[in-house]
């Protein structure tokens, strides 16, 4: 019997995780330094202005609050780790870019890892 392969998303999951990590660690990067740092942003939806950036703004800051993105991304990656799955990965990814551009880097930087670490794991069997 021949052991199965290491899991190894192929060019084309690939190419859709570069995106996804690359759009969820850019909308996090624009939120945090146009809502979140930007005084007058911060300011102005504290006092109650109702727009997208202000609603992005006030999620993020209560997800932020209570570790949300570092405990996803943590889920995520243990998941699959346990079980490889590409949406796994995919979900992992986005979290824990998130949570790494957001203040949640103690949680998000271990998924990161685990994430790594379940690149030696094997595929899963085929039925």
């Amino acid at each position: 019997m021949m052991p199965r392969p290491l899991f190894l998303p192929t060019a084309r999951q690939t190419n859709w995780l570069l995106i996804v990590a690359f759009l969820s660690v850019g909308q996090a990067m624009y939120l945090r330094y146009m809502a979140i740092e930007n005084v007058n942003v911060e300011l102005a939806c504290q006092a109650g202005l109702k727009t997208w950036l202000c609603t992005a703004f006030h999620v993020a800051i209560a997800l932020y609050s209570h570790y949300v993105f570092g405990a996803v991304a943590l889920g995520a990656a243990l998941l699959n780790l346990i079980r490889p799955s590409i949406v796994l990965v995919a979900v992992a990814l986005a979290a824990g870019g998130l949570g790494i551009v957001l203040h949640n880097p103690e949680l998000s930087a271990l998924a990161a890892g685990v994430l790594i670490l379940s690149l030696a794991r094997r595929a899963p069997a085929t039925e």
